[in-house]
């Protein structure tokens, strides 16, 4: 069994890029949104040209970042994963260094991450997307179905917005909030809703028990 989750808004209570750009960067940057929901450009060149904007050195994003709150049952249940046996990665269209100070301040910091990756220079920002697919339909920075296709089964998929919807398509078990919701209720796609943490906890525990598996071995 393995289990991956969005970040921004699902494990992170708040959407973190959105924090960011909203605190460094110039107000260009909601234009830019602008033009990715209506279509204009792709999600990928989208975050490129916002995270371009962001004008801070690291002691800044770090202080930001260290204002940032989880999801208060999120640590309990990654300790609960790992004493389960269960697998567990984050797979984000966010951005690595974000999430790993995050986590880093949370004692979670083992937890893998697949995001877009932050290059930084002084005060200015670049990102790269060492997780593209050029196949990817959504052209996110992240290709989730890239990331989780080979993993290991039952896949349960945890998230909360647009960039979750391809990925939902593939995975076994969907547990999600908000628009991604909204899109699988739209496209009849079974999934759980949740709240929080708490609750996904105890619906994989219950499909632990149904499926006779306990602290089985994982593998990727």
């Amino acid at each position: 069994m393995r289990v991956f989750a969005d970040f921004d808004g699902t494990i992170a209570r708040p959407d973190v890029t959105d924090v960011m750009l909203q605190r460094f960067a110039s107000p260009a940057w909601e234009r830019i949104e602008a033009e990715w929901i209506a279509g204009v450009i792709d999600a990928a060149t989208c975050m490129r040209r916002q995270i371009a904007l962001i004008e801070a050195h690291p002691e800044a994003l770090n202080a930001a970042l260290d204002e940032i709150e989880l999801d208060p049952d999120f640590p309990a249940f990654a300790r609960w994963c790992d004493e389960a046996g269960i697998k567990l990665a984050i797979v984000s269209d966010g951005v690595d260094y974000f999430i790993h100070r995050i986590l880093e301040r949370h004692g979670l910091g083992a937890i893998p991450v697949f995001a877009n990756a932050l290059k930084t220079n002084g005060s200015r920002h670049t990102l790269e997307h060492p997780w593209l697919n050029d196949q990817c339909a959504a052209q996110q920075g992240v290709c989730k179905c890239a990331v989780t296709r080979a993993a290991l089964r039952p896949l349960i998929f945890v998230g909360d917005g647009r960039s979750d919807q391809c990925v939902s398509q593939i995975a076994d078990v969907v547990f999600a909030k908000g628009k991604l919701a909204e899109f699988c209720a739209k496209t009849n796609r079974d999934f759980v809703a949740f709240t929080t943490f708490a609750e996904i906890q105890a619906g994989v525990a219950s499909l632990l028990s149904r499926s006779g598996v306990k602290n089985a071995p994982v593998a990727d």
